[in-house]
């Protein structure tokens, strides 16, 4: 974190995510993305060149498009436009912040699944099932499900998120807030995997996160960026096979591949692991948002 910024007299308080900073302005949030990378819920001691900006840009970016689908935190990302105070920060906020709404986060996460991979792939090769669902017909790894499924997970401060069916999330929650929940994600991941086809790009599957303001459901985090989701080649994707990624997909078979057991402290990662992956997020950024960093 920004030592000097967090005693800015606005700041009430800040905290460090895994990958971004938080710092409470009161009314609002701003929410600065570093160039921290995770991977099976641990923090990495390498930066990766700029994608911080990758991720704010990207999710900036959609919050502006999806609006009319679903009402975002989303102020702005204009630092020229940020409290007077945060002014002497431009030149690290700018292109890495955003200022949002403060809301009450919904402590879950909701995954839209396309086609089959990750951790919905190794379920159904154990269970034959996703999410808790029974799937009936036999699919092979990278297939398209007939429609999107909706798998939620929880959402650990601390250690791993446990994916839980919808019907286990229904048991914490309203229904009228789950049925919203799972609609809207449903809705965003149905307009992005259509606009990004055009591009040459499949969305496999992605994740959001929700905060409410009163009784208005909102979305959160962060929207359809490369930390969050699965981006395809389209040119290379081919059932039974794991296609050409954008996305954290490389690091994660890197690491598998590495014989690391997945638990802290994490290694360091390789040079070349470094370059290749700030070429792929650098790749998505460019693709989606049509601009470079």
């Amino acid at each position: 974190m920004h030592e000097e910024l967090k005693k800015v007299a606005i700041v009430k308080s800040s905290q460090q995510g895994k990958v971004r900073d938080i710092y409470d302005l009161g009314e609002e949030l701003l929410i600065v993305t570093s160039d921290r990378i995770s991977a099976f819920d641990v923090v990495f001691p390498n930066l990766i060149p700029d994608k911080g900006k990758v991720l704010n840009g990207i999710s900036a970016h959609f919050f502006k498009q999806t609006r009319d689908i679903t009402p975002n935190h989303f102020i702005t990302d204009i630092v020229e436009e940020y409290p007077e105070k945060l002014q002497p920060y431009k030149e690290y906020l700018q292109g890495r912040s955003m200022l949002v709404k403060k809301c009450r986060v919904i402590p879950f996460e909701c995954i839209v699944r396309g086609y089959i991979s990750g951790s919905a792939w190794s379920e159904y090769q154990r269970t034959a099932t996703v999410g808790g669902m029974m799937i009936a017909e036999d699919m092979q790894q990278s297939q398209k499900f007939p429609k999107p499924l909706f798998t939620p997970s929880t959402k650990a401060t601390e250690g791993h998120d446990v994916n839980i069916s919808y019907r286990e999330m229904l048991a914490h929650m309203d229904e009228w807030i789950a049925r919203e929940l799972k609609d809207k994600s449903i809705a965003l991941y149905n307009y992005a995997h259509d606009l990004l086809k055009k591009s040459g790009i499949l969305i496999a599957d992605t994740k959001f996160e929700f905060g409410s303001i009163g009784s208005e459901i909102i979305l959160i985090d962060e929207c359809l960026t490369p930390d969050s989701s699965r981006f395809w080649e389209i040119e290379s994707y081919q059932i039974g096979e794991s296609p050409l990624s954008f996305d954290k997909q490389y690091i994660r078979d890197f690491l598998s591949e590495s014989g690391w057991n997945k638990q802290p402290p994490a290694p360091a990662l390789p040079e070349e692991v470094i370059a290749k992956t700030r070429e792929k997020y650098l790749s998505i950024y460019k693709i989606i948002t049509g601009k470079e960093i």
